[in-house]
């Protein structure tokens, strides 16, 4: 684009000359060159309609900048592009949920922009960072387990009893719903005597136990932006 800010012909030149100046005379070769000169400077100025078509020169600001500077369409594909996106909403160390099973990092990339993402949290719930409880106080801290894998102690089970026979081995048919003549045969054969403790029959397993509860839940992908 052309601004038409002199003349082609030196008319004030002209003027200044004597009358017996042959060169004072206009020619036409002159109006050749000054209207040649105004249909330059016209034919490349902007049409007031407009165009899609129309070109357009302006210098491209660099990507971030926030002034009235006209925006060209170089500034306004590199401010959308889906790198600048991604670094907008999705810095290095953000996480990415989605139902959509992407294959790997590059389909997260193709789809949202970045560089590099990782599968994260598999089968882990999510939970803040609390500086005052040591089992939360570190970022990507995990703990838990879907199944406990410790054994209950004694002091952890249930409070509870277990009815024992009387140890008079005369009291012996009340408790187990027998003749006196018999459970004396069984002390007499058995040395058991009245003052002889006897055991209650043993039960249980000793192995872990599993949680009683999980929370509600609803899976989803998770990735994370590690470049």
């Amino acid at each position: 684009m052309s601004n038409y800010t002199s003349f082609a012909v030196n008319w004030s030149g002209k003027d200044a000359l004597s009358d017996s100046d042959p060169t004072k005379i206009i020619s036409g070769a002159d109006f050749n060159s000054e209207f040649t000169a105004v249909q330059t400077a016209v034919n490349t100025k902007a049409d007031t309609n407009g165009d899609a078509s129309e070109a357009f020169s302006a210098s491209t600001a660099i990507s971030g900048t926030n002034t009235t500077q006209v925006a060209t369409t170089a500034f306004v594909t590199d401010a959308t592009s889906k790198a600048t996106i991604a670094d907008i909403v999705y810095p290095v160390g953000s996480l990415f949920t989605t139902t959509a099973a992407y294959a790997d990092s590059a389909a997260v990339v193709a789809v949202i922009g970045g560089n590099t993402w990782t599968s994260f949290g598999a089968g882990k719930v999510l939970i803040g960072v609390d500086s005052g409880d040591t089992d939360f106080d570190t970022v990507e801290e995990t703990g838990g387990a879907k199944t406990d894998s410790h054994a209950l102690t004694v002091d952890e089970m249930p409070a509870h009893n277990h009815i024992a026979p009387n140890k008079d081995c005369a009291s012996y048919g009340s408790v187990y719903g027998t003749t006196t003549a018999t459970v004396n045969t069984f002390c007499d054969t058995n040395g058991v005597t009245s003052t002889s403790a006897p055991n209650t029959s043993t039960t249980g397993g000793g192995t872990a136990h599993s949680h009683s509860t999980v929370q509600p839940y609803i899976t989803v992908y998770m990735w994370k932006r590690t470049a």
